[in-house]
């Protein structure tokens, strides 16, 4: 998990708080928290939890993940994320069978993406592909030197060695 950065945290929620023209008291009192709690977490010397952060955005009319990327206890893919299936869930056009076919539409995306994005991380990483590099010589060597102790070995393939030797024109 990201280490919680309050002082960000307390930042943001005073403008948010004075954006939506509410005293430290008149937020208090909306979230169910204390004023003396809500100035704290406002100076950065309290870490409210998930579920305080929950009620304080609901207060401000304001997404939850949102507090919680400022928080550092979500990253903003996954906000991101969060939000798109909060959007398709609460659409009134669509029924629940079309949404649900949505979200399983939308999730094998971002996983096909995710596999793509870690096979180009993968192929780009000069090490890996070292590696990989080394090995395919490796494999070629081997197969090489295999190819030449069949076709000198005395076996009961051809004993003059013609399977081993391309033909010269």
């Amino acid at each position: 998990m990201a280490s919680l950065n309050v002082g960000n945290l307390g930042e943001y929620l005073r403008e948010q708080r004075r954006n939506a023209q509410l005293s430290l008291r008149q937020l208090a009192d909306a979230a169910g928290v204390s004023n003396p709690y809500l100035s704290q977490i406002e100076r950065g010397l309290r870490k409210p939890s998930a579920d305080i952060l929950q009620q304080l955005a609901k207060a401000l009319r304001i997404s939850a993940e949102t507090l919680y990327v400022q928080a550092g206890m979500l990253d903003e893919r996954e906000r991101e994320e969060l939000e798109t299936r909060a959007v398709i869930l609460a659409d009134p056009s669509i029924n629940e069978r079309q949404k649900q076919v949505l979200l399983q539409i939308y999730e094998s995306f971002r996983k096909e993406n995710a596999l793509d994005t870690e096979s180009t991380a993968d192929t780009e990483d000069t090490e890996d592909t070292e590696d990989a590099a080394d090995t395919e010589a490796a494999g070629r060597a081997a197969g090489v030197d295999a190819g030449r102790s069949r076709g000198s070995s005395g076996g009961s393939s051809a004993t003059d060695g013609s399977a081993a030797t391309p033909p010269s024109n």
